[in-house]
């Protein structure tokens, strides 16, 4: 039982209040996952500045990353820390840092402990942008680390939340591998985040690679998917997992639970409904 929320704005009257209505969300989810939690966010200008590539690492520090990198910004957001510069610089400077997240105009933030805390820690409530994903984890096949924290970000600006298990990921892992794919974890959530990236990699767009995913994946599972420019929901066969979406002209929202989305401004006028089973829905920028 993990808990998963997630906000795609249409008015951008309502960026500066991105971060403020994440936290809000994603603090009615804590009991379902109190153990971890993660956000990824779309547009904040000081976390991810127009026209840069942003790198969110685990293992590392500001004040490392500016000692061997001179010139390179950097922030401490409780475990992680966002950097201001490519990938390949970062591989080259601070080869033991995990590379949790890459790309143009977005940044991921993980850490261990009670969701809200680590909200705080991260500075979320002071977030602007037009997209953020969160989730609360409560794990359950594989430890309790920043690591082990979803979103997992395994493809550029792309991010995947999962609410469930996968039955065959080890069979699927072994099959990406044989195709040159590389893994970080044994967490069955990153095979799936894997498969998707491989699928976008490959010219699918998000839609198709999750109609991929549901024919290829056994298991119960909701995930919410987001790229630079997209916000996906899909459920398994018999939607085991609980979902809930609600659309207004100004937003789109997903939650687990509806009392993430009751918090929003204007929820009494939204189109509230559950996602069908096995239907991806996809909302574009």
């Amino acid at each position: 039982m993990c808990g998963i929320v997630g906000l795609h704005l249409r008015e951008p009257s309502l960026e500066p209040r991105l971060g403020e209505l994440l936290t809000a969300m994603l603090g009615q989810v804590v009991e379902r996952g109190p153990d971890s939690a993660g956000v990824a966010v779309y547009g904040d200008p000081r976390l991810c500045p127009p026209g840069r590539t942003v790198v969110s690492l685990l293992g590392t520090s500001k004040a490392e990353v500016e000692a061997v990198l001179p010139g390179v910004r950097a922030y401490d957001a409780d475990a992680t820390t966002v950097v201001h510069t490519d990938a390949a610089s970062v591989a080259a400077a601070l080869p033991d840092a995990r590379v949790i997240g890459s790309g143009e105009g977005f940044a991921v933030l993980k850490g261990t402990g009670n969701p809200v805390e680590l909200a705080e820690s991260f500075g979320l409530a002071g977030v602007t942008g037009w997209q953020g994903i969160g989730h609360t984890r409560m794990a359950t096949e594989s430890a309790v680390t920043p690591e082990g924290a979803h979103p997992f970000s395994v493809g550029p600006g792309q991010c995947l939340v999962h609410n469930g298990s996968f039955a065959n990921h080890a069979t699927i892992r072994r099959e990406l591998r044989a195709q040159g794919v590389e893994f970080d974890s044994e967490n069955d959530s990153e095979v799936g985040a894997r498969f998707v990236a491989h699928q976008l990699a490959q010219g699918a767009d998000p839609e198709k690679a999750l109609r991929l995913l549901c024919e290829r994946f056994d298991g119960f599972y909701t995930l919410l998917v987001s790229t630079s420019d997209s916000f996906a929901v899909v459920r398994d066969a018999i939607a085991c997992k609980p979902a809930l979406v609600a659309e207004t002209g100004a937003w789109v929202a997903m939650a687990s639970e509806y009392r993430a989305l009751d918090v929003l401004p204007g929820i009494e006028n939204a189109r509230i409904f559950e996602p069908e089973p096995e239907e991806v829905y996809v909302w574009r920028r």
